[in-house]
């Protein structure tokens, strides 16, 4: 009796336990990302990559439950800032993702990893945040800033081009971008501009770029403005004249569709395309295509990338948001990327490969980006060094 007994007890916590997991409350995630005004189609794409891999998972990333909360920063920082501070202190999250834009990014990560929570970027990783000042809460799944425009200007040297006109908008991440393409392009400078972040007439930069005849043109310019600014440069008539190198931010498969086959012939490099050969990518683009009947942007690619980083932490922790555990875990990037070879270096940034894509005409006749060659492999940047952890 006394056995029966205690095997019946031990039947019983069992139970308890197993019905004490299956009605763990789910995880909380907060995501403030830029869902409105011409750049609003990043945030958007990622937030429905991230769903999307919730989805794929049944409601759950690495087993564990989740819920995910979206709000809008509207592209405005003290906005961004207001909404961390109610995810935080009011909702009690302790893992957050999302923003988009670097000026949002300064406003509002420092608060998040100060307040002992953990930040996931799945875009924006401005410099400042990768040297000295990096973070243990802070991660970057994307890149950081200058080293995807690294890849361009040692494109643009590939290629074998010696004077380039470059431009940007006038904040973190412009200035970081025209810093990493000029890190890595070998030729002259024969001008360099910076535009407003909300600026749609592009008038007088063209009229600079013509006088300067440079023998290429890098621009950055994200979403909606990037579209503003490529159909201007082919009416302004220098798209057949003057080739352009670009960073992937600049020529995503929105961009593309928007500019049409004037973008035949521009060259991009990236971290990563839809035409990639691996298991994870395959998986990835079939099932956002069945979800959402368009071409994932490479954003849509990094916000899917981050919920499969944060799924592993979860699933190494068993659901526990323990932040110190979730942090261990995290670096271990233990994770099949759909760009292939991933690692975290020591400031908690990506060390990936940087491929060549060049826009043509697909067999429907409609542009698309195929991948050409690599340019760069295991990259990191140049902040690492400076980052203790």
């Amino acid at each position: 009796m006394k056995l029966r007994g205690l095997l019946f007890g031990i039947a019983a916590s069992l139970a308890a336990g197993a019905s004490a997991l299956a009605q763990q409350a789910p995880v909380k995630i907060g995501m403030i990302t830029t869902l409105s005004g011409p750049g609003g189609y990043l945030g958007q794409d990622i937030r429905d990559a991230f769903k999307l891999a919730i989805e794929m998972e049944g409601g759950k990333l690495g087993g564990v439950p989740v819920e995910l909360t979206v709000e809008d920063d509207g592209l405005k920082p003290g906005q961004g800032k207001q909404i961390a501070e109610k995810m935080l202190k009011t909702d009690g999250v302790k893992i957050l993702t999302g923003i988009v834009f670097s000026n949002v990014a300064g406003a509002t990560v420092p608060d998040i990893v100060d307040s002992g929570a953990l930040y996931v970027s799945p875009n924006a990783a401005p410099s400042n945040f990768a040297g000295k000042e990096c973070n243990e809460n802070y991660f970057v799944v994307s890149w950081q800033n200058d080293s995807l425009h690294e890849s361009a200007g040692q494109y643009a040297t590939n290629l074998g081009y010696k004077k380039a006109f470059i431009l940007a908008p006038n904040y973190q991440a412009g200035k970081d971008a025209l810093t990493g393409f000029k890190r890595m392009f070998k030729g002259e400078i024969a001008g360099e501009v910076y535009t407003r972040l909300d600026q749609t007439d592009f008038a007088p930069e063209m009229a600079q770029i013509r006088a300067a005849n440079p023998d290429v043109v890098f621009q950055f310019h994200p979403g909606g403005v990037g579209i503003a600014f490529l159909r201007q440069y082919q009416q302004a008539g220098l798209l057949g004249k003057i080739p352009m190198v670009l960073a992937a931010p600049s020529l995503d498969s929105t961009t593309l569709n928007a500019v049409g086959d004037a973008a035949v012939g521009l060259h991009v490099t990236s971290h990563w395309n839809t035409d990639f050969d691996n298991p994870a990518n395959k998986a990835f683009v079939e099932a956002w295509t069945k979800a959402y009947n368009r071409v994932p942007t490479y954003y849509a690619s990094q916000g899917y990338d981050t919920a499969l980083a944060i799924a592993s932490a979860l699933k190494a922790t068993g659901g526990k948001v323990d932040v110190p555990a979730l942090r261990k875990a995290m670096r271990k990037a233990d994770f099949a990327s759909v760009r292939g070879a991933f690692k975290f270096g020591p400031n908690q940034h990506p060390v990936q490969d940087w491929f060549a894509l060049e826009a043509q005409k697909g067999a429907d006749g409609k542009p698309v980006l195929k991948t050409v060659g690599k340019v760069l492999s295991n990259h990191s940047d140049v902040y690492a060094k400076d980052c203790k952890l």
